[in-house]
């Protein structure tokens, strides 16, 4: 899968992704602050969200429509939370023209299809499906026939969900698929992250896993890493301090930097499968065990586990040689310190 001018998959290093979300509080002047802050913090991208409070639901205080949910957000309605979170459309330019500045690849979440249209004209690279729409297969049979890479996340997707919105890309023609896991808590509790779904993801479905994280601090976006994640997404705020809905789980620039951090000393940390060693580690084997004379030995007097033995450090011969050695005559003086060779042995040859 390639987004934009970055390729995301088995080969390639995690794509992280900074989520701007309502994280500008209303300023566009924040917003744009914030995009520099993603790149300075190290992001690969920087993620919108595309919706107006009408597009996502209507102005209603019945009660189905209050929040309830144990959410930092219980008692407001649904179309007050949107109303202030979301971002406005003719903010939009402004932010991917400052995105492509910072060399920061940008796209977003679109919430119905008029935020495809109005995101296609401005030529988005790619995709993300949110948590909460993931059950919504017109909208993401409609994002899929675009043919840009696709991002679902699956904060509160069963299997069945999961499938079907898979099918609904596919039925599409849409094979550019990546699947993060989600927790839709906010904040996530770090012991329902269930880590152990980045393999099943890509096992099962034959999708790029990823993680959208909304735990708080670093050791999860480390454990997805190391488990194949090749996405990872994180809220990101320039301050705290300046409120808003997703204040309380985003991360700051120097927390975000330190996650960075951990990333990309995992990505190292995993290396790949090879059984050859490295200069340095071939110098390292000079504290191996190896066959050495232990005791003076003098020519014609036998080898036995008194004058020979495994010690280090390893310049002589393999351990695995002790059993062939003992009982055999030496050819020559061997003085306490030498490390034994097959030279000092006459007409022997080793097994």
């Amino acid at each position: 899968m390639k987004i934009a001018n970055r390729s995301i998959g088995e080969d390639s290093g995690v794509f992280i992704i900074a989520e701007l979300s309502a994280n500008h509080n209303g300023s566009l002047e924040t917003a744009l602050e914030t995009i520099r802050a993603a790149k300075r913090a190290g992001a690969d991208a920087i993620k919108l969200q595309t919706y107006t409070a009408d597009t996502l639901t209507i102005d209603c205080d019945k009660d189905d429509f209050i929040i309830r949910s144990g959410s930092i957000w219980d008692g407001k309605t649904f179309y007050e939370l949107y109303q202030s979170a979301y971002t406005p459309w003719e903010w939009h330019k402004d932010l991917f023209d400052c995105a492509k500045e910072e060399g920061l690849i940008c796209f977003s979440s679109p919430f119905d299809k008029t935020a495809v249209d109005f995101l296609e004209e401005l030529g988005v690279p790619a995709y993300k499906i949110a948590s909460f729409e993931i059950t919504d297969i017109p909208l993401i049979e409609y994002v899929a026939s675009k043919g840009k890479p696709m991002i679902l996340s699956t904060g509160i997707a069963e299997q069945e969900d999961i499938e079907l919105a898979l099918d609904a890309c596919r039925r599409m023609g849409n094979n550019q698929i990546a699947l993060l896991k989600c927790t839709s808590s906010y904040p996530a509790p770090i012991e329902e992250a269930n880590m152990a779904m980045i393999h099943e993801f890509k096992e099962r479905f034959g999708v790029i896993p990823g993680l959208s994280d909304h735990t708080m601090g670093a050791t999860v976006p480390m454990v997805a890493t190391i488990l194949g994640a090749k996405i990872i997404e994180k809220h990101f705020i320039l301050n705290r301090s300046i409120g808003g809905p997703d204040a309380s789980f985003s991360m700051n620039e120097k927390e975000f930097s330190e996650m960075v951090k951990g990333v990309r000393e995992a990505e190292k940390a995993l290396g790949q499968v090879n059984y050859e060693l490295t200069e340095k580690q071939k110098k390292g084997r000079d504290f191996s065990r190896s066959l050495y004379v232990i005791k003076d030995i003098r020519a014609g007097e036998t080898i036995t586990k008194e004058n020979v033995r495994s010690i280090r450090p390893g310049f002589g011969l393999h351990p695995k040689y002790l059993k062939d050695l003992i009982g055999q005559t030496v050819s020559k003086n061997l003085e306490k310190g030498t490390p034994m060779s097959w030279e000092f042995i006459e007409n022997f040859n080793p097994k």
